[in-house]
């Protein structure tokens, strides 16, 4: 099996894996902690949500190890792994950071914790999130590019990879989720978030496994 062929699948069925056990973990835990109320209760439901991140994290980088080790040897499972969840920790600070201050602002204010929030169309949701996936992309792939670095071609290209490859995949995860919400049946709603996750992660695959292929051929051929 090829370099990119690895990447793609173990990409999909890391994410389908370990991001549906987080957000599955989420849903469950963060409700719970946010119930405790005051400033407490969303500070804890913030911790869990981030520690969170170590699930997706750990098998999603130990699956790219496995994929890329018999091309680049020289990348222990050790570093990839640190590489990866030092990436994905500092993500999930950053993306749960505005709401979590957004929560404090509210136990403090009655009248806005109360008032009704309008959503803004899917067009407009779906944008927004592929500038959060190209922005998650860089943070995620910052760690991963030094661990990169001095073992093949031209490593700086890692991150804006993954800009492009996440800027693609985070719509369709907030889609998925937006029309799971939706399904009245809990077997429908879990088959489609399963589904959309492998596209999801093969898609990011396919995007970022094709540079880092590039990257491989560009350095066995120095």
């Amino acid at each position: 099996m090829t370099l990119w062929r690895r990447w793609v699948a173990a990409n999909a069925l890391a994410e389908a894996v370990g991001l549906g056990l987080t957000l599955g973990l989420t849903g469950l835990v963060i409700g719970r902690l946010e119930s405790v109320g005051g400033a407490a209760g969303v500070a804890l439901a913030f911790a869990a949500a981030v520690l969170s991140g170590v699930i997706e994290a750990t098998i999603v980088g130990l699956a790219q190890w496995w994929a890329m080790h018999p091309w680049l040897p020289q990348i222990t499972r050790r570093a990839w792994w640190l590489a990866t969840l030092a990436g994905a920790l500092l993500a999930y600070v950053l993306g749960y950071l505005p709401s979590t201050i957004i929560n404090l602002m509210q136990t403090n204010d009655t009248a806005t914790a109360t008032a009704p929030l309008s959503e803004p169309p899917q067009a407009v949701v779906l944008l927004l999130t592929a500038g959060l996936g190209a922005v998650a992309g860089a943070v995620l792939s910052f760690a991963q590019y030094f661990a990169l670095r001095g073992r093949v071609a031209h490593a700086g290209r890692w991150i804006p990879a993954n800009m492009l490859a996440w800027a693609v995949g985070m719509p369709l995860v907030f889609w998925a989720i937006d029309l799971a919400f939706k399904l009245t049946v809990r077997w429908q709603a879990i088959a489609l978030m399963v589904v959309a996750l492998l596209l999801m992660g093969a898609v990011v695959g396919a995007i970022h496994g094709a540079v880092l292929v590039r990257m491989v051929r560009e350095e066995m051929a120095r």
